[in-house]
This record gives structure tokens, sequence and C-alpha cells, in this order.
């Protein structure tokens, strides 16, 4: 788990990829590369590239660079992960011709990243391949996590309300139009919200008021993922967020938060751009981080909502994230009507925008003990699945014959 010679672990702190989330990840990422306890952890940082190549060294570890990021590649060393007996070495490629071509070695994956490509259990899949320790969900959790479709399936399983909805592939969509235009408004009612099937950070969402507007924004939001779902919108809406830390087996949920806009939506630029820094975060302040990220949004923390309210959502909160077998820490984002009294869970975050700290360092955990706790999970995960089975001896293919005329 450790280096031999020295008491302190290994983080491989990963971000970027290939998602519309991009940015937004490695504002994250920094975030967390800064909160770290020196006295515990070295980090070291690994940049994704939007075409996958993974770059170590320079200055990756350097928000302000990444105003130029062909910069922060030329910077940098290109590594690929390589376990080797166990260990875990971020080598040099291409390889040079002469001496060692390890840059770092780690003992723990840390993905910090948003977005199909990565959160949605592709980069988990990967550190799975190479068997490296890795913090936050599973590959299928990540998955089920980022599909909204697939959430609603989970939550519906297990008795927590979410709003039904119209989901359009992108096939039958643009064989038939009208047709399916006339099926989203036979069953949902105006205003509609429509929004991609895989992505978070308000990316393709619209909200449709009438008839004239439902094609321009299924348009958008093909642009951005090959399923779409169009729902209801919840009228006289606030919208209600809890964090979850723990694994499947023992979990707690965070205070809740209200994002506040006036338009009703978060969009992309509400939640990353604006200089919405003085919401009354204390976590965004006592970490010198009040303008980026999800720290930057505007919110009330606690919500301001019933205590009543508040513990349903706490509840839900850690029912969900246990039913969708999630770890690390996960966001859960709610939608409530105010008159009608309903509450509806709306999405999941597996790996949610500044990891949610503000949310805990308001619930009493301060950022570098939230990663430490995360760290802890990543290795909990790793002891209990020691144990198991992947392979057993077998003579399956002793004598086996391929078929005439098959390529051997």
């Amino acid at each position: 788990m450790k280096n031999d010679n020295a008491s302190k672990v290994r983080v491989g702190l990963f971000f970027g990829g290939k998602s519309v989330e991009h940015e937004v990840s490695v504002v994250s990422a920094l975030q967390a590369y800064n909160a770290f306890d020196t006295g515990k952890y070295d980090v070291i940082t690994v940049y994704i590239t939007k075409d996958g190549k993974m770059y170590t060294g320079g200055k990756t570890n350097d928000i302000s660079a990444y105003k130029d990021i062909d910069g922060v590649v030329k910077s940098a060393v290109r590594v690929n992960l390589v376990n080797d007996g166990g260990r875990f070495y971020l080598v040099r490629y291409p390889s040079k011709t002469f001496g060692s071509d390890v840059v770092s070695e780690i003992d723990v994956a840390f993905p910090v990243v948003h977005g199909t490509n990565v959160e949605d259990g592709t980069l988990q899949g990967y550190f799975k391949t190479v068997g490296i320790p890795f913090v936050g969900c599973d590959v299928c959790a990540s998955a089920l996590g980022m599909d909204k479709a697939a959430t609603k399936a989970v939550m519906k399983m297990n008795g927590i309300p979410v709003l039904d909805c119209v989901s359009v592939n992108v096939r039958e969509y643009f064989d038939n139009k009208d047709e399916i235009i006339e099926k989203i408004e036979k069953n949902t009612r105006f205003p509609v919200i429509v929004k991609p099937v895989n992505l978070g950070s308000s990316v393709g969402v619209k909200k449709v008021s009438e008839h004239g507007e439902l094609m321009s924004a299924l348009d958008e939001a093909f642009m951005f993922s090959t399923t779409v779902l169009a729902e209801n919108a919840v009228e006289n809406l606030k919208e209600i967020n809890c964090s979850v830390l723990g694994d499947k087996y023992e979990a707690v949920a965070s205070v809740c938060e209200e994002p506040v806009n006036d338009e009703g939506i978060l969009t992309y630029e509400d939640k990353y751009v604006s200089s919405g820094g003085k919401s009354g975060s204390k976590g965004a302040e006592s970490s010198g981080t009040k303008s980026s990220g999800m720290a930057n949004l505007k919110r009330k923390i606690p919500a301001d909502i019933s205590k009543e309210l508040e513990e349903k959502v706490r509840d839900y909160s850690v029912k969900a994230f246990t039913a969708m077998g999630c770890s690390g820490v996960s966001r859960i984002d709610y939608l409530y009507d105010t008159v009608n009294e309903e509450l509806y869970l709306n999405e999941f975050n597996t790996i949610p925008g500044s990891l949610a700290f503000y949310l805990w360092e308001a619930t009493g955990i301060k950022f570098d003990e939230l990663l430490d706790r995360l760290v802890k999970l990543a290795f909990k995960r790793e002891r209990e699945e020691s144990g198991i089975f992947y392979s057993f001896e077998t003579n399956i293919l002793k004598g086996i014959e391929l078929p005439k005329g098959t390529k051997n």
C-alpha cells in the first residue's frame, strides 16, 4: 500500500479527460490537490487531455497555467500507468533510449473527473483492469449514476420518488421527429425539461414552454448524447442538494444546501463561471477557493427547509447511495414542489463538483479530513475484494480444435 521507505501514501490525482466537463474537472482536482494533508500524502497530479493522453509533472498542478493548456502539456511528461508485480508506476511514453522510464510510483488512484468517458465507469474500468486501488464508486455504480434513466429505475425499485420521463434515442428521433414530439407532448405537459441522459453540469438541458421550442431543445440535447429524456418541469421549484460519504455498507449524509438562481434552472455558467462566490459557504472561503468550481455557486447552507423535509432528504440520500452501491463521496440533487409539497430525486453526481467539500465543511468535516476518508475507503474496498476469486483451474481449453476455416 505504501512506499517501503516512506510513511506517506502516494496518491495519483487523475483529472481532465474526454468530456464536456473537462475544465470543471481541472478546477475540482486542483482544489483537492491544495487541500491534501502533505504530512500524510504525496500527491502526483496526472492531467488527462481531451484525446485521452496522460501527463504528469511540470505545470500540471498549477491552476493558473491552464489558461494555456498547450503550455501545460509541453511542460509535463507523457506517461502510462503500469502494474509491475503489484506496484504501480507512471512510466514515460514513448520510452527513452537510455535510463529508467519510471517517472513516479503511486499507491492509489484518485479520479476527480466529471462527465461521460471518465466519470461514467470508463476511467474506473481502466483502473480496475490495471489493478490499482482507486477512490470513489466502482464501475457499475459509476455507470448507473451517470445514466439518468437507469438511476430512475433503481430509485423506483427502492421506493424513492422520481419524475416519470419519456426516453428517446437518436435514431428514432431523426427517423421521425414529428412522431417523437407528439409522443412527448402526449406523455408530458408544458413546461418540459429536455436533457441528455448522461451529462451533468446542466450541459444540454433546456426548459421548454411551448411546442415550437421542443424540436430545437431536442436537437441541442442530441449534440451531447445518443439518448435524451423529456420530463415534466417541477413548478414552484426549490432545489435541494445533499452529499453522502461512505460505502454500500455504511454511509452518512451531509447538511442540505439550496442553490439559488432567479431563472429556475442552474446553467453551466451559473455553476462554474459566474461570480457567485459570496454565498455564505464556509467551505469555499476557508479553503481559499471562493471563486472556483461548485464552491462559487450562490447557495443557502443549510437549506431553508423544514426539519422534517431535511430529514427526508438525508434519509433518501443514504438509501439511494447504498442502493446504487456507491463508494466515496457523491452529491444527490432533488427537486421540491413547494406548493404540492412533493419531493423528487433528480440526479446523482458520483464525483461531485469540488467533491462537495463545502457541504462537508458545513457538516463539520474539513476538506483534508474528507480527502483522508476517501483514500481510506479506497483501501478498504481493496482489502474486501482481495479475497474474491476471479479465476479457477479448468481444462476447458485442453484439446480444443477450431472449426475449419477459422484463423489461428
